[in-house]
């Protein structure tokens, strides 16, 4: 039996099991036979049962040896039935659930892709993984086992009291005054329990992310000696996790042995008065035998149904926060404008073609018509804020033409990588407007957009494979030898032939067999292979010394002939030689020009290169 694990109750009980639902209606013909078979499990077993009268007053009170063995073979093949279908819906169920689970963790994922970056910035990646694991597999233990147990324990009651008042009325009240007791039991119960299970995830949920933490951040702990302080923290988070738990169990635990007394209390009254109304001859023994069996099987349905309610509701909860994050609005894409590749024709004109050769590509607008991707990037009066009310970027304005380097520097929070954002358009701005070549940015489809450019971030991440795997995520159909030559231009490829299996070697948990210096090499490795028209640092070689720094970008600028590139960095030195550097100050741009250009105006670059004061 599945774990209640006291998950909060959905707010929408009717929308999450519509939604859900709507999943499993994929698969109603697997259902209909589901239902079927659960249908012919419960009639055999009510049905069986009922068979005991008159097996009793027809064959074994007569004598009747031979009827009463055909009765009893009669008896066998039902119940054969019943242990069949059983089994049938039990294997189908699985199969069932796990084909909707597949499909509800399939769109699941495939909408995820399509959220906005803005999303996730609002929420945990601990919340986001939850449903895709907590609530995906409470789902999936529901529609495995809960789903049909349900439908059996109501069919199984409700046959159950028919046969009841069917075998004798008068004596089915007794059996009904005890189910409601049990149920009003059971109520009571359930809402003590759920109110400090709900107490207990709450403080499981606290001690897991507060050893997260802890096990995550060891060395900072170790620095600062606050093992004791952190001890103390988790001694506190425990101890109010064990006095949750134990309430919590307490009253669980009591629930199934309550039960079990109220129904021997049950079957005891019934027997004596049965007995008594056997012997003074208003029931004959048939009647009472089934009569007793139906009771002693009477409480055992009830306490599955509400046991099963618990999880199914738990399901609907977990349902209820997937459907939501399915419902989150995706990403706003109304580009026309696409990326294709293009080849130049004698007489300078462009066309479009299937081939490689050049890696020359061109903008296609919704008219057919082709332009060459030059990377030319240009702001215009651009206002943007990443909450209402509150800018970032106040009136910026600024042009790279193709081949130029443009630098921002500036303290933390100006506005650079903002800035950078925005060119990929993983936020919109509220004013002006971005070209790319001549082209608003809005025009053109996302997916080509980014195609455009390579980005290097700071904030390095590797997947799980190899280190060649890992380097051609910057462009999948990038040969070997490409790869290689990367890996030399980003100064990487000395690194990489050390390791025991060169290019070869497996990448986990986002590279930490690597030094942060290593993994910033293979992300620049990842841009360079991906020979884009514009390429942005974000402060890509901060993990790295300056002699290696220098070497990077003797690479680069290799790689970057005739294409744009965007540079953010707090070492200045790493800006010398850009066309343009732009100094951001609360998001404005307080003073542009070349290096030797700031110098001489002697205001707030000049004071950042002499070291007068300090970029924060």
């Amino acid at each position: 039996m599945a774990k209640y694990t006291g998950y909060k109750r959905p707010k929408n009980t009717k929308k999450a099991l519509a939604e859900l639902l709507r999943y499993m209606g994929y698969h109603k013909w697997l259902l209909l036979v589901v239902a079927a078979l659960v249908f012919i499990s419960t009639g055999a077993s009510v049905a069986g049962t009922y068979l005991l009268k008159p097996v009793i007053n027809d064959f074994i009170l007569p004598g009747d040896i031979k009827g009463l063995i055909l009765a009893l073979l009669g008896m066998g093949v039902m119940y054969l039935c019943g242990a069949l279908s059983t089994l049938g819906y039990n294997r189908l169920m699985v199969k069932t659930s796990q084909k909707v689970v597949g499909d509800i963790r399939r769109d699941l994922f495939a909408h995820v892709q399509k959220l906005p970056l803005k999303y996730f910035d609002a929420n945990t990646h601990g919340e986001l993984m939850s449903r895709f694991t907590n609530d995906v597999d409470t789902v999936q233990e529901a529609l495995n086992n809960s789903f049909t147990m349900v439908i059996q324990s109501s069919l199984t009651l409700a046959g159950t009291v028919i046969m009841l008042l069917v075998l004798n009325v008068n004596m089915a009240l007794i059996v009904i005054v005890f189910l409601l007791i049990m149920f009003g039991f059971i109520r009571w119960n359930g809402k003590r329990s759920k109110e400090y299970y709900d107490r207990q995830q709450e403080n499981l949920a606290a001690i897991n992310g507060f050893t997260e933490e802890m096990v995550v951040g060891q060395k900072v702990e170790k620095i600062f000696n606050h093992e004791e302080e952190d001890m103390k923290i988790f001694r506190e988070k425990n101890e109010a996790l064990r006095i949750a738990s134990t309430k919590a169990l307490a009253y669980s635990s009591m629930m199934i042995p309550s039960i079990v007394s109220l129904s021997y209390g049950c079957y005891a009254v019934s027997a004596c008065t049965g007995g008594l109304l056997a012997i003074a001859g208003r029931m004959d023994l048939g009647s009472l035998a089934a009569y007793l069996v139906y009771v002693r099987q009477s409480a055992m349905p009830l306490n599955q149904f509400t046991q099963q309610i618990n999880f199914i509701l738990s399901a609907l909860a977990g349902a209820e926060r997937i459907f939501e994050m399915m419902h989150e609005e995706p990403e706003i894409d109304e580009g026309t404008v696409t990326l294709v590749h293009v080849r130049r024709e004698k007489d300078g004109s462009l066309t479009e073609y299937d081939g490689e050769e050049g890696r020359d590509f061109g903008w296609k607008d919704e008219n057919g018509k082709i332009t060459l991707l030059r990377g030319d990037v240009r702001f215009e009066n651009v206002e943007f804020g990443y909450v209402p009310g509150k800018k970032v970027l106040s009136g910026i304005s600024l042009y790279a033409k193709p081949g130029q380097k443009i630098a921002f520097v500036g303290s933390t929070g100006a506005g650079k990588t903002t800035i950078i954002n925005l060119i990929n358009r993983f936020y919109e701005i509220q004013g002006g407007r971005i070209l790319y070549d001549g082209i608003d940015i809005r025009k053109i489809k996302k997916d080509d957009l980014r195609r455009s450019l390579a980005m290097v971030i700071q904030d390095t991440h590797l997947f799980t494979g190899t280190i060649a795997d890992n380097i051609r995520y910057g462009r999948l159909d990038a040969t070997d030898e490409e790869i290689a030559e990367a890996a030399r231009l980003a100064n990487a490829d000395s690194f990489i032939r050390r390791l025991p299996k060169g290019y070869q070697t497996m990448l986990y948990s986002d590279g930490s067999n690597l030094s942060q210096g290593q993994r910033q090499l293979l992300a620049i490795a990842r841009a360079a292979v991906a020979q884009p028209p514009v390429l942005i640092l974000d402060e890509a070689t901060s993990s790295v010394d300056t002699r290696t720094e220098r070497l990077i970008e003797k690479g680069m600028d290799a790689v970057m002939e005739g294409r744009t590139v965007f540079v953010i960095a707090h070492r200045l030195s790493t800006v010398r030689n850009s066309k343009a550097i732009m100094v951001l100050e609360q998001g404005h741009i307080i003073e542009r020009g070349s290096h030797e250009e700031l110098l001489e105006q002697k205001g707030r670059y000049y004071q950042l290169y002499m070291g007068t004061c300090e970029l924060e």
